[in-house]
């Protein structure tokens, strides 16, 4: 101690620069003065978010009530008779309150735009319609878990069933649907990775290809082997109880240029037999059943893949709610996408909101207040982009969370974090997008390290455990459906 004495006292905050390398030390200030880790009492806001009428109870779906197969004798292949009844996605409903411990920032603009949503989501069960809320987010969101939680109370109260888009080879642990595939499928998506040349990829911005992607008029023409594959979809009894009942399935397909047979197994027994439309145009394949459809397995033959952009499963009625995670991105990546594509898939798929929840991944790599503008000023073109996509969808961005950084001894906030929140705010506002602040739901600055420490949030001090996503989907719940009782109250 006595020979380091004088190495701390006069060490030098930035530490010594010896060339190829730099040495720090604790300094005299840190020595005498050293930080404490900041704790902030987070007990109240937890203890006010109600997570309990989630509906958690094991209601496994019905296939014993399955209709007998039918079969239209005159057709040359197997033909499924859809012969769904229209009956699955009714609400259970329930009082609204108009109070929340948070609130949805919106500009007179943003307001206009979301209450317009609002007038579609109210009449969902009453006309037995369909609409889609997509929530596209970074890895905070991945395996559904916070889409799960905000899906099953927006379709307790309005209506739906089913977990909606998901995507053709999921490579993230999901709680609310189980896949499985063949090993010739590859995964292409936009946003890291493998990359398709004609981008399209489709709505949730990643695909599926069982032969290679690109081919030139001549390869097309000499390619003759036929290869098979395939992808099973089921439910999971680890889903919200909505989430493990559907009865429409949707395949989106695109870029199918040679002739491609498609089988489909309904819990190991075919029920269908059909062609997809080798024009290389989006394409969609429905099936409707009487009551949850189980297993379902699709088997594919061609010599050249078509392009697999996603499944939705669905009930009869009422509102999906898709989640579309995306790890490592910083939500900068429409550009990347064929326009054409999604906007048709937008139409199909009625999408009337979108949630876009990011900024978090690109927090630790801000140097200064400029490069935050950089960013946001990108994030700002993305809205728009999604607004020429589909003109009348409403938005709402969910911006990063509170997140630590290890810094002399403690977790600290980044120091740019409150900026990027503010930054994020103001381009929704212009852009007439309306904001949640998770940062300042969370508790605001250095408030990680207390979700950490009760268990809400893991060691990385980035992303929610479980129970903390489910609680931070419950303030956005909160926030949403309050601002709908205000609507309705009007």
């Amino acid at each position: 101690m006595l020979l380091l004495t004088p190495v701390v006292y006069f060490s030098p905050e930035e530490g010594y620069d010896l060339g190829l390398t730099k040495i720090n030390f604790l300094s005299k200030e840190e020595f005498f003065h050293p930080k404490k880790q900041i704790k902030k009492d987070i007990s109240k806001l937890v203890a006010s978010v109600d997570t309990t009428n989630l509906d958690v109870e094991v209601d496994k779906p019905l296939l014993k009530n399955l209709e007998p197969l039918k079969i239209n004798p005159t057709a040359k292949k197997l033909k499924h008779i859809n012969n769904s009844k229209g009956s699955l996605g009714a609400p259970k409903g329930g009082d609204l309150s108009d109070e929340s411990t948070t609130e949805l920032h919106l500009s007179d603009a943003a307001r206009a735009n979301l209450y317009r949503f609002f007038e579609k989501m109210d009449k969902v069960a009453s006309e037995k319609s369909k609409l889609h809320i997509l929530h596209y987010g970074d890895s905070q969101i991945e395996g559904d878990r916070m889409t799960s939680y905000i899906r099953q109370r927006i379709q307790n109260q309005f209506g739906g069933n089913g977990p909606g888009l998901i995507p053709a080879m999921n490579v993230y642990q999901t709680i609310s649907f189980k896949q499985n595939y063949s090993s010739n499928f590859v995964r292409y998506n936009c946003f890291g990775g493998l990359k398709l040349k004609n981008r399209r990829y489709g709505a949730m911005g990643s695909a599926a290809r069982f032969t290679a992607e690109e081919y030139d008029s001549s390869d097309i023409a000499n390619t003759n082997t036929i290869k098979e594959a395939w992808i099973e979809i089921e439910p999971s009894y680890s889903a919200q109880s909505r989430a493990r009942s559907y009865n429409n399935v949707k395949l989106f397909y695109t870029s199918c240029v040679k002739p491609c047979a498609v089988k489909i197994y309904q819990n190991g027994r075919l029920i269908h037999e059909d062609s997809l439309i080798k024009d290389g145009k989006y394409h969609v394949l429905p099936l409707n059943f009487a009551s949850s459809a189980g297993k379902l397995k699709y088997v594919f033959s061609s010599a050249l893949s078509p392009t697999i952009c996603g499944f939705s499963l669905e009930g009869d009625y009422g509102i999906q709610v898709d989640n579309i995670g995306m790890r490592g991105c910083s939500g900068t990546f429409f550009g990347y996408l064929d326009h054409n594509v999604v906007a048709r898939m937008y139409d199909d798929l009625n999408s009337e909101l979108i949630l876009l929840q990011f900024g978090g991944n690109s927090v630790p790599f801000f140097k200064d207040s400029s490069s935050v503008r950089r960013y946001t000023a990108q994030f700002q073109s993305q809205i728009r982009m999604v607004k020429r996509l589909h003109p009348s969808t409403s938005i709402i961005v969910i911006g990063p969370s509170d997140m630590s950084k290890y810094i002399g001894g403690i977790y600290e906030s980044y120091r740019l974090l409150p900026y990027i929140v503010s930054q994020m705010k103001k381009v929704s506002s212009i852009e007439g997008a309306g904001y949640w602040d998770l940062f300042l739901a969370m508790g605001g600055l250095n408030s990680m390290p207390s979700w950490v420490e009760s268990g809400l949030a893991g060691k990385d001090y980035i992303h929610f455990s479980n129970r903390g996503a489910s609680i931070a989907s419950q303030l956005f719940y909160d926030a949403f459906e309050a601002e709908f009782a205000k609507w309705k109250q009007q």
